[in-house]
């Protein structure tokens, strides 16, 4: 029910307004409304729930391997929107059309959205089943023919991976075996009779069919390129070939691995280390299917190589490390979290009131849980089962608490009755006076009272709003004339407006305005038609107040940060800094983003309203924050051009 009070006359009579709003938000609480409650946590963490719902149900791909890791392809268009019908449909086209090896990502991205809307679809029809009359225990979802096929096509796509992977690895047996049988051939041809042209030309045949030779099983790596270049060392040490075909070749090799020593010092310099990691693989496969250079170049090109080599390995390493860090940081807050749950619910709850608070400390923990990023993947989804199921059990403690409630609802409705009925004989009354202050006695008697059952909440509670308000309007008829004490009162908020015009609020600071709307909300009601522009003077003069000392904590923040900046004197420190500000403004820009785009679904929702602004009021709180940091990366980049 919406939030009711008492219509007001032009007189704004104080004394007649009734806030119900706690009081309906108590009366309308029902297992259903307990119900929704629970959900919005499944609402709040979709994919997390999802992504459980999708393993319960024996949808899960085993680890990633490094054939997968290196394609990871994305989904492309966004299929959030998709029915599951049509994200089966895609499941199909993609099993179809696209290499096995490429599909992990997408399979995932797909699992999660049909995950998301099967779930929707069976809670919907738990709820209509329950508003039924059915009993939620024996509450069976129907068969889903989309979820069915939805199964079939990933034990295919798993089945296909499992049968690729074991090909895989065949190969790479097989291909092990082939480069062996190179080795060998290399060996045979220092002791060759042939000609030195036809031996040189056997050589450059082995080195192509090394290389194209695919992988070899990842534990005979090391040693099965340690023993080919050392035969073809030994090729051209030892074989006695033409110097000129020789020294061409040398410089050769020279030349292609100065240009991988540059490539790999160009890569130091890459913003994305995981990206620079992968290309490194492949620069040093490439150095290894080289061949040699003069012994005069090998040890200085290889230190190059290897320095190179070296910072982004150190890079990648940092870079995992401060990721595990913080998952680890992770982990140990979501377990806080969960502790608190879990005390929430330990905690002995007697009243709608202290159920009412702990409710509102439990939203407050989930919000908390969702600024957190993901623990480690083998803690995540155990972490937020358990946390899951404090949660669950929470609401069933509060369904159980309101189920216990009829009686206590029924006393109540006899009470508001009684109410209305002394609410309506005060209703004709013309002792002003004593029958107001009965009907305010009555009104705060009425918040008082506990809930009542929804059926009866809208009807008791128009009653008893109707014969407040037929009072408080003949009360208002009746002093229609009387308006003197409005003109004053108008002539105080004028004055009052001008005081707070020649104000110096950055002195009195943010207590001053609080003491400006005590003196204000003190004063009485003015004439009706001087109450609007008078109210929205006032309201613009409070927020220029509030502006005006927000900007001052921003100059002040600015300030010290400008100070800050200008000691240092290190161009190192300068850009670390101006790196993490950076990163900070990446991470504003995907978060507008993402809630930009959640705009679109909450138009859906119920308070679809309330949600929108929400979000929009977060997005420019974000977009406000941002343009500071950028402000701070101009200033930095300003020190950085004067330290040069």
């Amino acid at each position: 029910m919406a939030t009711e009070k008492i219509n007001l006359t032009a007189l704004e009579e104080p004394v007649g307004t009734i806030a119900e709003d706690a009081q309906t938000t108590t009366e309308t609480i029902n297992n259903s409304e307990i119900d929704a409650l629970a959900n919005k946590m499944s609402e709040n963490f979709a994919d997390e729930e999802a992504a459980l719902a999708a393993d319960e149900a024996g949808l899960e791909i085993g680890e990633e391997t490094a054939e997968e890791e290196a394609a990871s392809p994305a989904i492309g268009d966004d299929i959030s929107g998709l029915s599951e019908a049509e994200l089966v449909a895609l499941f199909a086209q993609k099993i179809e059309s696209e290499p096995v090896q490429t599909l992990r990502p997408v399979v995932e991205a797909i699992k999660i959205a049909f995950y998301k809307q099967h779930r929707a679809k069976v809670e919907a029809e738990r709820k209509a089943y329950i508003e039924a009359g059915g009993n939620e225990e024996t509450f069976t979802p129907s068969p889903c023919a989309d979820e069915i096929r939805f199964k079939e096509l990933f034990a295919l796509y798993r089945n296909e991976r499992d049968k690729h992977i074991a090909e895989l690895e065949a190969n790479k047996e097989e291909n092990l075996k082939l480069k062996l049988a190179i080795i060998d051939e290399l060996k045979e041809l220092i002791n060759s009779d042939e000609t030195m042209n036809t031996t040189f030309s056997r050589f450059r045949e082995l080195q192509q069919r090394w290389k194209e030779i695919g992988l070899v099983p990842q534990q005979n790596v090391k040693d099965l390129w340690e023993t080919y270049n050392l035969h073809v060392e030994n090729f051209y040490n030892f074989i006695k070939i033409n110097k000129e075909l020789r020294d061409l070749d040398l410089k050769k090799n020279y030349e292609i691995k100065i240009a991988l020593c540059e490539q790999a010092e160009e890569l130091t310099l890459e913003p994305q280390i995981v990206e620079a990691f992968r290309r490194l693989q492949k620069l040093h496969d490439e150095w290894r299917e080289t061949g040699p250079v003069s012994i005069e170049f090998k040890e200085t090109l290889w230190e190059r190589f290897k320095e190179a080599s070296s910072r982004i390995n150190k890079r990648h390493q940092e870079h995992f490390e401060s990721l595990k860090a913080e998952q680890m940081k992770n982990l140990a807050l979501k377990l806080e979290l969960c502790e608190k749950t879990e005390a929430l619910v330990a905690r002995p709850t007697l009243s709608r009131k202290e159920w009412n608070k702990a409710s509102e400390e439990l939203l407050e923990i989930q919000k908390v849980w969702k600024t957190i990023g993901f623990a480690p993947k083998k803690d995540n989804n155990r972490i937020y089962e358990r946390f899951r199921a404090a949660c669950d059990k929470f609401f069933e403690h509060k369904r159980e608490f309101y189920a216990g409630q009829k009686n206590e609802m029924e006393h109540n409705l006899a009470l508001k009755n009684e109410l209305c009925a002394e609410a309506e004989a005060l209703a004709l009354s013309e002792d002003w006076k004593r029958a107001t202050d009965e009907l305010i006695a009555l009104q705060a008697r009425w918040k008082q009272v506990g809930p009542v059952a929804r059926r009866h909440s809208d009807v008791i509670w128009k009653r008893f709003r109707a014969a407040c308000d037929k009072f408080f309007e003949r009360k208002a008829a009746h002093f229609a004339t009387v308006d003197n004490q409005h003109e004053e009162n108008l002539k105080l908020k004028q004055a009052l407006l001008e005081e707070m015009k020649s104000t110096d609020i950055k002195a009195g600071g943010f207590d001053a305005i609080k003491e400006f709307q005590r003196r204000w909300s003190q004063i009485g009601f003015v004439p009706i038609k001087f109450k609007d522009s008078l109210q929205k003077e006032y309201k613009a003069i409070v927020d220029t107040m509030f502006a005006t000392l927000r900007s001052s904590e921003r100059d002040r923040s600015m300030n010290r940060f400008r100070e800050r900046v200008s000691n240092m004197k290190n161009n190192g420190q300068l850009r670390s800094e101006r790196e993490r500000l950076f990163n900070k403004v990446r991470q504003m820009e995907q978060d507008i983003a993402l809630l930009e785009n959640n705009i679109g679904f909450f138009s859906k929702s119920k308070n679809a309203e309330a949600l929108i602004a929400d979000v929009r009021e977060k997005i420019e709180r974000t977009k406000r924050d941002m343009a500071e940091i950028i402000e701070k990366i101009k200033l930095i980049d300003d020190q950085e051009a004067h330290n040069a």
